[in-house]
């Protein structure tokens, strides 16, 4: 529980900085952030082809308040000819280290896969429900024109059998033929 409030506290502290110009190096992000509070990491991340900043880049602030205040002032000002996107940092987790998952005992997600596992239980057993009951409502849909078709066959055999049925079908065809 600790480690998570931590990783909270880290995340709330450090702001991505994006849209830095070609110029700008740790120690003049360092510069532009200072004034907002104590700083206690910059980082810009290197590419590894050309060995320059990838146009962005960390600040991690010592107090929340002063992250919080440096990204409220500086989110869309310029440095160096250059518009800046300042964010709160999202932990990165899929290279592991202090934020991300490698920091993560095994076991840390198991409740949530047993959870995850039981509702995927309860899925099938209700889709198997909804299959079952559509299956009889369309069998009993069958049925019923079945039970249709089969009242109009007799029908159609009544006015075989029976003499002045036969005779009055046998008028209405020869009106509508004239």
């Amino acid at each position: 529980m600790a480690a998570v409030q931590q990783q909270q506290a880290m995340q709330k502290n450090t702001l991505y900085v994006g849209g830095l110009a070609d110029e700008v190096n740790e120690s003049i992000l360092h510069a532009a952030f200072i004034p907002f509070g104590d700083i206690k990491d910059v980082k810009t991340p290197l590419d590894q082809a050309n060995q320059k900043h990838r146009s962005f880049g960390f600040v991690t602030f010592l107090e929340r308040e002063d992250a919080s205040a440096a990204m409220d002032n500086m989110d869309g000002a310029e440095l160096y000819g250059r518009v800046l996107t300042v964010n709160y940092a999202l932990p990165e987790k899929i290279k592991g280290g202090e934020q991300g998952w490698a920091a993560h005992p095994l076991w840390a997600d198991a409740d949530t896969w047993f959870e995850r596992q039981q509702q995927e239980k309860e899925m099938l057993k209700i889709q198997a429900e909804n299959k079952a009951a559509m299956e009889t409502a369309e069998e009993l849909h069958r049925k019923k024109l079945a039970e249709d078709r089969q009242g109009e066959m007799e029908e159609d055999t009544d006015i075989k059998d029976d003499p002045m049925a036969r005779a009055e079908a046998d008028a209405l065809n020869h009106d509508s033929a004239q």
